[in-house]
């Protein structure tokens, strides 16, 4: 049985390995990042000093830490959900490491300690495209938006060959690297397409750029699902705020067309594509990418 978990007496700094831990072969320097499933860490590795990102499993409501660092379940009840999710975090890891392209967080490696589940990456320089349009650190042109999603898509493109979906993209997991390179992080949803015709799909939906197939437990997932996605996330390029939610816009769309809002700031090419990749119905999206880098054939990048 687990032991008893306390939140309101539980030392905060036990939620997050603390600078100077060894696991494996790596030092933990500092917390990068935290979500409700997962921490990042900057460290580095022992042997030749090179920095990493390590991504560790802790799903909050689920697990914390203990006084020796493992992570563990709060209770009995807990345990089997935290179980699944760790198998499904270390399948993760696997696929990525598989998964080799410029514009793809890079997995080097992934390992068992602490009663949870690692996965080294590689450590890159940038800023994360929500907090560019959340701090307006500069003006997204055309030309910029164009150079970021084209470049986007050429990975997105090896993951669909791979028989995969990424299912949360969002500006949050596009880090923008020097030259608006960008690279697709968190690939914590992942799922593989097509799936049998009654699986139920594990739903991680995040409001403004989930379409309405995500939310559904039977929902007919594929490379349209992460297409809206894509969509999405160009809207919020021109609108430097979040969509309206797809599951709202299905029962009344309030969304005005980009067509419309952005009509003298940007070409009408580029405003109806993104129009189209946010079409609530899944049928009236653009099919692949393929069919999607055919339509944004055009511009820089």
């Amino acid at each position: 049985m687990a032991e008893y978990y306390d939140p309101e007496t539980y030392p905060q700094e036990w939620n997050y390995l603390q600078p100077g831990t060894i696991i494996d072969h790596y030092m933990i320097e500092r917390e990068l990042a935290h979500g409700g499933f997962s921490s990042v860490y900057l460290a580095r590795q022992l042997n030749d000093q090179m920095q990493v990102a390590i991504k560790e499993y802790l799903p909050r409501k689920l697990s914390h830490r203990t006084w020796n660092n493992a992570v563990i379940a709060h209770d009995d009840a807990s345990k089997v959900l935290f179980m699944r999710g760790r198998a499904l975090f270390f399948e993760e890891a696997k696929v990525l490491v598989k998964l080799k392209h410029p514009n793809i967080v890079e997995v080097t490696n992934f390992f068992q300690a602490n009663s949870t589940v690692y996965m080294v990456m590689t450590y890159d320089y940038g800023i994360t495209l929500d907090k560019i349009l959340k701090n307006r650190i500069f003006t997204l042109t055309e030309d910029i938006i164009l150079t970021i999603f084209k470049r986007l898509l050429t990975g997105i493109e090896l993951i669909h060959a791979n028989q995969f979906l990424h299912l949360d993209i969002k500006p949050a997991n596009i880090l923008i690297r020097p030259g608006f390179d960008p690279l697709l992080l968190d690939f914590g949803a992942i799922q593989q397409f097509p799936s049998a015709p009654k699986q139920i799909h594990t739903r991680v939906c995040t409001q403004g750029f989930s379409p309405t197939e995500q939310y559904a437990t039977h929902g007919n997932l594929g490379p349209w699902t992460d297409i809206y996605a894509i969509g999405a996330s160009m809207r919020a390029c021109l609108d430097y705020k979040i969509p309206v939610a797809a599951v709202d816009r299905a029962k009344q769309d309030t969304l005005k067309p980009a067509a419309k809002v952005h009509h003298h700031k940007f070409s009408d090419t580029l405003l109806e594509l993104i129009d189209s990749m946010m079409q609530i119905q899944p049928e009236s999206r653009p099919q692949s990418i393929v069919e999607l880098e055919a339509a944004m054939d055009w511009g820089s990048g």
